[in-house]
C-alpha cells in the first residue's frame, strides 16, 4: 500500500551517510512493526548500510534473508533494553559501546520505546544525528517525538524515520521468506494432503489469550471442511497447545519447539489462514502474505491490528473492566480520570468474543 502524504518528511536528508543504526530489541511482533520504517531509510538511504541493534534472535532470522537490513550488532541485555535469553554468555554494555562507537555512525534511530532507558544507549552510540520517541521520563535526542501510547505502531515508526528525511514507501510490514525457510517447514511437516490452517492460541500477556477451548472448537469445525489444522507455539506456551489439541477431539497437529522462526514463516506462509491472539506469531504471519483473523482487546487493536481488510479480520473484544474485579483497566495513563486502572488479575480480556465470529471471518477468508 502506498504510503499516505501525512508521512512525508518535513525536513530533508542528513547529507553523507553511510551507515545508519537502529535499536529495536524487544520481541517478534515488536520487530515486525519496524519493517516499513526500515524500508523507508532503506529507500532514502539506498547505499547505506543499515544495522539493527537487536537480539541474538534476530541475528539469527536475518542471516542471509532478503530485505532492508544490512546486519544485526547484539546489543547486551540492560533493563529496559532486553531481557537475557537462556544460555546467553555475559556480555559489557561498556565494550558494546565501544564497539558501536568504532563504527562511525552517522544515524542512530530509537525505535524501541519511549526512551527512558532507550535514549541514553542511543546517545552514547556517537552518531552525527540521533533521532527517535520521548515520552516524559525521557531525555532528548537531536530530533525527536513525543511518545504517546495509543498510536498504530507502523505509524509511530515511520514519523521517526520522517525525522530523518525518510517518506514512507508502505505501511504494511512484509517479510521475505526464504526458501531454507520454506525447505525447514517442509522437512517438519511434510507435504500438505489438505490446504493448511494454522492456530495459535498463546500469548505471553494472558489477558489477550482467547479461551483454549474456543479455539478447540475453530479447530473442529475447520477440520470438518477439509483442512489440517495445525496448533503453533513457543515451549512455554506447551500447556495450552495441549488443552486445544485434547479440547478438539479431532486429529490436529501440535508444532512447539518444533520450527526455528525462519521455519515458521516458511508454515505460515503455506497456510490459508492463521488465526491467532494478538501476539508475535500473528503478525509474523501476516508479514509473510497468509491470510489472518486476529483477536484482539480493544486497546490493543488500535495500536498493533493492521487497518487492511482484503486479507486480514481483526476481531474486537470490548471489554474495558477487569473480569475479577471490575476494575476500569483503561484509566492508567489518563491521570485525569478517577483510578489508576491497575489491579493484580490476568484472566482473559477477550472472553466475550463468540466462537461464531471467529468462524465467520474465516469462512469468509477462505471461502470468499
Amino acid at each position: 500500500m502506498a504510503a499516505p502524504a501525512l508521512l512525508t518528511p518535513a525536513v530533508g536528508l542528513v547529507p553523507d551517510v553511510a551507515r545508519i543504526a537502529v535499536l529495536r530489541a524487544n520481541a517478534l511482533g515488536d520487530f515486525i512493526f519496524v519493517l516499513p520504517a526500515l524500508e523507508a531509510l532503506r529507500s532514502a538511504y539506498p547505499q547505506a548500510e543499515i544495522v539493527l541493534l537487536g537480539a541474538p534472535w534476530h541475528a539469527a532470522l536475518w542471516h542471509d534473508r532478503p530485505g532492508p537490513l544490512d546486519r544485526v550488532l547484539v546489543v547486551p541485555p540492560a533493563p529496559g533494553i532486553r531481557a537475557a535469553t537462556d544460555g546467553e554468555a555475559e556480555s559489557s554494555m561498556v565494550d558494546f559501546l565501544a564497539e558501536a562507537r568504532a563504527e562511525d555512525l552517522d544515524l542512530a534511530l530509537q525505535l524501541h520505546g519511549g526512551g527512558a532507558n532507550s535514549n541514553p544507549l542511543v546517545a552514547a552510540l556517537g552518531a552525527r544525528v540521533t533521532a527517535g520517541l520521548r515520552a516524559e521520563d525521557a531525555p532528548p535526542l537531536d530530533r525527536w517525538l513525543r511518545y504517546v501510547y495509543y498510536q498504530p505502531e507502523v505509524i509511530r515508526y515511520l514519523e521517526v524515520a520522517a525525522l530523518v528525511g525518510a517518506p514512507a514507501t508502505t505501511i504494511t510490514p512484509a517479510l521475505a521468506v526464504t526458501d531454507a525457510d520454506r525447505a525447514e517447514a517442509r522437512s517438519v511437516l511434510g507435504d500438505p494432503q489438505r490446504p493448511r490452517v494454522a492456530l495459535h492460541p498463546g500469548a505471553t500477556d494472558t489477558r489477550r489469550r482467547w479461551p483454549a477451548d474456543r479455539f478447540a472448537q475453530v479447530a473442529r469445525t475447520l477440520h470438518a471442511d477439509g483442512y489440517e489444522v495445525l496448533v503453533t507455539g513457543t515451549p512455554a506456551e506447551q500447556e495450552v497447545v495441549d488443552q486445544v489439541v485434547t479440547a478438539a477431539g479431532v486429529p490436529v497437529r501440535p508444532l512447539v519447539g518444533t520450527l526455528s522462526l525462519g521455519g515458521l514463516a516458511g508454515c505460515y506462509a503455506g497456510c490459508a489462514l492463521v488465526i491467532s491472539n494478538d501476539t508475535g506469531p500473528l503478525h509474523l504471519a501476516a508479514a509473510v502474505g497468509a491470510p489472518t483473523v486476529g483477536i484482539f482487546w480493544v486497546g490493543n487493536l488500535i495500536n498493533t491490528a493492521t487497518p487492511l481488510r482484503g486479507r486480514h479480520r481483526p476481531i474486537t473484544s470490548w471489554t474495558l473492566h477487569c473480569p475479577v474485579c471490575g476494575v476500569d483497566c483503561t484509566p492508567g495513563i489518563y491521570p485525569h480520570r478517577p483510578g489508576d486502572g491497575e489491579c493484580p488479575h490476568r484472566d482473559s480480556f477477550v472472553i466475550d468474543v463468540p466462537v461464531a465470529e471467529v468462524l465467520e471471518a474465516a469462512r469468509e477468508l477462505l471461502f470468499g
